[in-house]
């Protein structure tokens, strides 16, 4: 799960560009990378760390043009701690292309080998990113042989982008000296929407994974870019699409709903917000049917994204909602920090309890999701240790029971906490006194209730369901291996590969 941005404007867009990943900050806080355009010439700058730390003064002058791209990262593929990874990603052949990717390309290693046999083009990274702008890059060049770049050609391209990427993809890339190019996976998975800006001297357009972008960068939300459709705008700011896959169909990420998106966003004309209202209401007849609510004095969530789903749940149920914990918020979302042991290290530095509000009562804490257990584990003990008399434990999802390879960092079985283990088994090693989790049906129905002509979601992590059609057990284990191979801190980052300069050094 990343957080993308594209602007095409009359106006300098180094500083709405900024201003847009500072409003995706929450989808991605290990690197973030910048690239503006002026006539054929790129300017980048990335690193890793958040975007207020990455991007300086003296950085942001040195971003200038009226067309841009940018991206916040958390690692789902490759190396977690090299830098050379950050995106965006860039090519200078043909016509010099860069590129922003959130999601997860799940035939990246076969890809590879692919892209250096038989289109003979280098890749020096383990990013899934790289060889997704390469294969972009490569069908651009067969499109458009011997012919002048038009949007026809590149829509060519990318109908042969779809046909050979397998996997989760929303991408934003910039054409050197012909516009801005956005498209979406045939599925629709990780989310993309389109969004303009009347100004006295034209349309300003962008392309972001969020509505909330648009809206606070004062833009107005056009429409979501729909599954396998591709979307183009050229420097004059004249918008092209095409339809670009053979068989679309809409399945967005219901971890989306649960907990990645930011409230106030809409996604694929779903609010999130309602969404998880709709959870707390499934998850309070859940609870109500396996536990007396008489147990129950209070309810209290644990932040920040479970409080819709809290506050309805409390309602249901007849129960006070209580505030019981206070977040820290300088300090990184847990579940996308890269190292397991780092995360285990956070959870007290980043919540507090309020004594008052646990000291002599049963409560029922509401989360989200529970992942790894490490989390909850650790929130249960501070609830004991605040005076609780009995600490019950409610997800607002379902148990997280398989792999997930579409863009989520949770891919391996050993990882997680429901693969394997009974209900008494997960209760036992968080420690609480009763655990009550979201039915997966009900999950479904509470996304579905607010757009009854979706044909379904993707929810592999739950169900177990690749919607893809090719993931096997051999990716599993590549991917477990991979994740194993992985240094666990920055001393032991690897630091051999090619540094390749940034035409802003």
């Amino acid at each position: 799960m990343c957080g993308i941005v594209g602007v095409i404007s009359k106006s300098p867009v180094n500083q709405l560009i900024y201003d847009a990943l500072l409003l995706l900050q929450h989808r991605g806080q290990d690197a973030a990378g910048i690239v503006t355009a002026m006539g054929t010439k790129f300017f980048m700058h990335k690193a890793r760390g958040m975007v207020r730390d990455v991007f300086r003064t003296r950085n942001m002058r040195a971003l200038p043009g009226t067309l841009g791209l940018g991206q916040v990262r958390y690692p789902t593929a490759g190396n977690a701690y090299s830098e050379e990874e950050a995106q965006p990603f860039y090519v200078n052949a043909p016509f010099g292309v860069v590129l922003v990717h959130n999601g997860n390309i799940t035939n990246a290693h076969a890809l590879k080998k692919e892209l250096f046999d038989i289109d003979r083009r280098h890749i020096n990274t383990e990013s899934d990113t790289e060889v997704l702008i390469n294969v972009l890059a490569h069908e651009l060049e067969q499109a458009a042989r011997d012919l002048p770049l038009t949007h026809e050609e590149i829509f060519k391209a990318v109908a042969a982008v779809h046909r050979r990427v397998k996997g989760s993809y929303a991408v934003i890339a910039l054409i050197a000296g012909y516009g801005l190019l956005a498209f979406r996976d045939p599925f629709g998975i990780r989310p993309l929407c389109l969004g303009a800006s009347e100004t006295a001297e034209g349309t300003d357009w962008m392309v972001a994974s969020e509505s909330v972008t648009l809206e606070g960068t004062g833009h107005r939300l056009v429409r979501d870019v729909e599954p396998g459709e591709a979307v183009f705008i050229s420097l004059d700011g004249q918008m092209h699409t095409r339809q670009c896959a053979e068989r679309p169909v809409l399945n967005p990420c219901v971890f989306e709903f649960v907990y990645l998106a930011r409230p106030d966003s809409v996604i694929d004309g779903i609010s999130v917000y309602h969404a998880r209202l709709n959870m707390g209401e499934t998850l309070a007849q859940r609870v109500i049917n396996m536990m007396p609510p008489s147990e129950i004095d209070v309810v209290i969530p644990i932040p920040e994204s479970s409080r819709p789903a809290a506050m309805q749940l409390a309602q249901k149920l007849g129960k006070p909602y209580r505030e019981g914990f206070v977040k820290n918020r300088y300090v990184g979302r847990t579940f996308i920090m890269p190292g397991q042991g780092v995360r285990k290290k956070s959870v007290r530095q980043k919540l507090n309890a309020i004594g008052m509000e646990f000291k002599g009562r049963n409560v029922l804490l509401v989360d989200d999701s529970i992942v790894r257990g490490t989390t909850s584990r650790e929130i249960v003990q501070m609830a004991r240790e605040a005076g609780a008399s009995k600490v019950f434990m409610a997800s607002a999802a379902p148990p997280v029971r398989f792999p997930n390879v579409y863009g989520i960092d949770m891919p391996t079985k050993t990882e997680l906490i429901a693969h394997g283990r009974t209900m008494d088994e997960i209760r036992d090693y968080i420690g609480c006194d009763a655990l009550i989790y979201q039915d997966v049906d009900a999950m479904k129905r509470a996304v579905h209730a607010l757009r009854p002509d979706l044909k379904g979601v993707e929810a592999s992590c739950f169900d177990g369901h690749y919607i893809t059609g090719d993931v096997s057990a051999e990716d599993f284990d590549a991917i477990q291996t991979q994740r194993a191979s992985q240094p666990q801190d920055e001393e032991g980052a690897e630091r051999t590969r090619l540094s390749l300069q940034s035409p802003s050094q």
